[in-house]
């Protein structure tokens, strides 16, 4: 590791620690040559997993995306920010568990749509007219049945 002061080679790890939830390494450093000291933080390298897109296009996955559109499904109804959290965040490891560096669209819509038909079946068919494009009330109406018959 090179100083960011004197741009020697020569540096000296004085104390590591867990940093960012077990998620990163703080390394505290001195520079053997000018003395002065530095942190580092080392972290796992990974690829960035891609979305493949209803029309092919790829795009960097974002978490956020998921949360909006559950957020919208959820609006008005009696579900609480912290069952929307766990919801989330079982759809988002359920996707990285896949291990895939790509996934399509409609695998996380249909984790998201199972996962909001088991939270809240309102929500489930709000996601669902969007997801699904709904053209009509005749499949609102499809959609409701098969939750009615289960």
């Amino acid at each position: 590791m090179k100083c960011p002061y004197c741009n020697e080679d020569n540096t000296k790890v004085i104390d590591s620690r867990p940093a960012e939830e077990n998620s990163a390494i703080r390394r505290r450093r001195q520079c053997e040559s000018c003395g002065k000291r530095f942190t580092t933080y080392e972290k796992l390298e990974t690829m960035p997993l891609m979305v493949v897109k209803k029309d092919g296009t790829r795009e960097v996955y974002d978490r956020s995306k998921i949360e909006a559109g559950i957020l919208r499904s959820c609006h008005k109804r009696p579900v609480s920010p912290q069952q929307i959290d766990v919801l989330i965040n079982e759809v988002e490891s359920d996707v990285f568990n896949l291990e895939e560096k790509e996934v399509a669209t409609s695998v996380i819509g249909e984790l998201v749509m199972a996962g909001l038909k088991e939270l809240d079946e309102v929500a489930y068919v709000r996601f669902a007219s969007v997801y699904r494009e709904f053209k009509d009330v005749n499949t609102f109406i499809d959609e409701i049945g098969k939750l009615l018959k289960k």
